[in-house]
Order: structure tokens, then C-alpha cells, then sequence
């Protein structure tokens, strides 16, 4: 059995609301956000969010990615899914394994770099545009886990408008 020796942050810890303290940050990563999600499939989006959680043990944002996608018709089979989707590749296509591969290699880059293969089957299931926007993507909800864990966030707290 496999101990976790992260340190367990109480709900009431005081830490930084990022939003607050800077705004003008927290807008860039809005804006930044909007942008590469720009173009994209609503369903591609939510599943490269809600893996990259996985892999990075952001409570907080799994939830709200996993309702986001819910509410955007995401089956409940597709979402119990994503953690193993290399075991359950029938209920992904083609190109939404080539982003989940992607997804893994970025948000696991400390692990082994962007392996090639992995990049060219991304390249060759989606064009330029939409593989940069792919991988601003990645970029952005790897930055979004951090800022939720680094900040304490609570999972299911979302108060997005």
C-alpha cells in the first residue's frame, strides 16, 4: 500500500486569493484561457481539463471540469473514463486519444520531455491552428491546477459567473 505524504491543507487555511491580490494577473489567465479553448470542441476541451486534474490531483478543478462537462452532455461512461482511456479506447476517438496522449506528456514534461511519437499522432489528428490551441490548452489548465492547489482551493467551491 502506496502511503501519500502530501501534507493535508484545512479547509480554513488562509492563503492568497490570487484573483484579488492580482487582478490583472488573474485576468491574463482568463484571457489566455479563452483564447486556446478559441475554435476547440467543447467535449475535446473538457476532457484534456478534466486528465490534466487527474494527473496533476487538482480536486478543485476535476469537479468543475467534470460538471462543466456533464452540463455540456458529456456521457457519465466517457467521464469514469478518462483516468484509464488507454484500457477503454472505445469510448474515446482517434483524436481524442492523440490530445489525451499529448495531455499526459505536457503535463508529465519533468517525466520524459514530449516524446515524439507522441506529438506527431497530435499532429497528424489535428491541423496547426487547432494543435496550438491544443496545446495552449494543456498549458492553461496545468497553470489553473497549480494556482488551485498553491491557493487551497476547495473542491466543489466554484463560484464562477
Amino acid at each position: 500500500m502506496t502511503t501519500h505524504t502530501h501534507a493535508h491543507v484545512s479547509a480554513t487555511a488562509t492563503r492568497i486569493d490570487l484573483a484579488q491580490a492580482a487582478p490583472k494577473v488573474f485576468r491574463a489567465l482568463i484571457g489566455f484561457d479563452a483564447a486556446a479553448r478559441e475554435g476547440l470542441d467543447p467535449a475535446l476541451v473538457e476532457l484534456i481539463q478534466i486528465r490534466a486534474s487527474h494527473l496533476n490531483h487538482c480536486a478543485y478543478c476535476l469537479h468543475m471540469h467534470t460538471n462543466d462537462a456533464r452540463k455540456a452532455g458529456e456521457s457519465e461512461d466517457r467521464l469514469h473514463m478518462v483516468a484509464v482511456w488507454r484500457e477503454a479506447r472505445h469510448f474515446f476517438t482517434e483524436r481524442e486519444q492523440a490530445a489525451l496522449a499529448l495531455t499526459e506528456a505536457v503535463t508529465l514534461v519533468a517525466d520524459g520531455g514530449v516524446p515524439d511519437d507522441v506529438y506527431a499522432r497530435a499532429a497528424a489528428h489535428f491541423d496547426e491552428r487547432e494543435l496550438a490551441h491544443v496545446l495552449s490548452l494543456i498549458l492553461t489548465i496545468n497553470t489553473w491546477n497549480r494556482v488551485a492547489l498553491s491557493t487551497a482551493k476547495v473542491s466543489g467551491t466554484d463560484q464562477r459567473r
